[in-house]
């Protein structure tokens, strides 16, 4: 398995849909993920990626201090760090207050809105992915935006369409169409990855352009299929056929730390996964991700995330 793919297992995203919004010109309004909209199922993720796929119609999002997007049917936007932004029908309008006419979720279905002034109509459906995660270095790495065309190539054509009929049948009330619609979610937020990883520009640096990187993605595949072996510099560098100090200046530069500080991290996302999904010994899986000891596996771990193993495993 390749790195992005490691990574991509690792956030462990849970989906929702949470609004079936319905507006018509002229309108606008303020969105940001917040726990009342998770609320209905279940605590708020360490980490949130809302979106909007447009059924219908149009939009500008505004996110400041950018320039307005204009966003067109069967475009999804993706907000990888849940920034507060303005959806309306044109750039500059005001965000109105609109939470008292919101009719809440109900019988599986998500809330519902419609508002506006009788003009052009738009149909768009809200959702996130949370991430219990909270340092994933995938999510870190991508921009404030993205942006998702799903009818501008062969694979975004068959999500589009899948996309399409759950939609349907979501507006329909058909059974277990809120659940196709979040895995659904899950695929395009994959998709815009790829995209994005597949359009940064050559002097780019982090981590997907590490990932990117001929050496530095061999290195950074080999930290994660075996994350518990004792690396170090000089075995990676040698194994990816550089010096030790050029190998360590060009794993910082692009990565944006030191090859063993990013393992170390690295080890710890491992472990939280772990924590949280099986009832294994904390010793056992401080072992597993490469740690000889459950005192200095402990340290780390509060160190990084702010709590011990076990508060951390308790709290989920």
């Amino acid at each position: 398995m390749d790195a992005l793919s490691d990574v991509m297992s690792a956030v462990r995203l849970t989906s929702n849909v949470f609004l079936d919004a319905r507006f018509s010109a002229p309108w606008c309004i303020a969105s940001q993920i917040g726990p009342e909209d998770c609320l209905p199922y279940g605590p708020m993720p360490a980490q949130i990626i809302a979106y909007h796929y447009l059924v219908s119609g149009r939009l500008f999002l505004q996110l400041e201090p950018e320039a307005p997007i204009e966003v067109t049917a069967g475009e999804v936007i993706l907000m990888p760090r849940n920034d507060r932004h303005a959806l309306g029908s044109a750039p500059g309008l005001e965000p109105a207050v609109i939470d008292h006419l919101i009719q809440p979720p109900s019988g599986g279905s998500p809330a519902v809105l419609s508002v506006g002034g009788g003009g052009d109509e738009t149909h768009v459906i809200c959702g996130y992915m949370g991430c219990e995660l909270p340092d994933n270095p995938l999510l870190a790495a991508l921009p404030r935006v993205l942006r998702i065309n799903t009818i501008d190539n062969v694979a975004g054509a068959w999500i589009s369409e899948s996309f399409r009929r759950a939609v349907e049948e979501f507006a329909g009330g058909g059974v277990g169409s809120t659940t196709v619609l979040s895995k659904l979610a899950e695929l395009l937020f994959v998709e815009a990855v790829r995209r994005y990883l597949a359009g940064l520009p050559e002097d780019q640096t982090g981590w997907l352009a590490g990932l990117r990187d001929a050496k530095i993605g061999k290195a950074l595949a080999m930290l994660h299929t075996r994350p518990a072996h004792a690396w170090t510099t000089d075995e990676l560098a040698t194994a990816v056929s550089l010096s030790r100090s050029a190998f360590a200046e060009r794993f910082s530069m692009l990565v944006g730390m030191p090859p063993m500080r990013y393992l170390t991290r690295w080890r710890l996302q491992l472990a939280a996964v772990r924590l949280r999904e099986s009832p294994r010994a904390m010793g056992q899986i401080a072992f597993e991700v490469g740690y000889e000891s459950e005192a200095a596996f402990s340290r780390a771990f509060k160190s990084a995330f702010g709590f011990t193993p076990g508060d951390w495993r308790n709290k989920r």
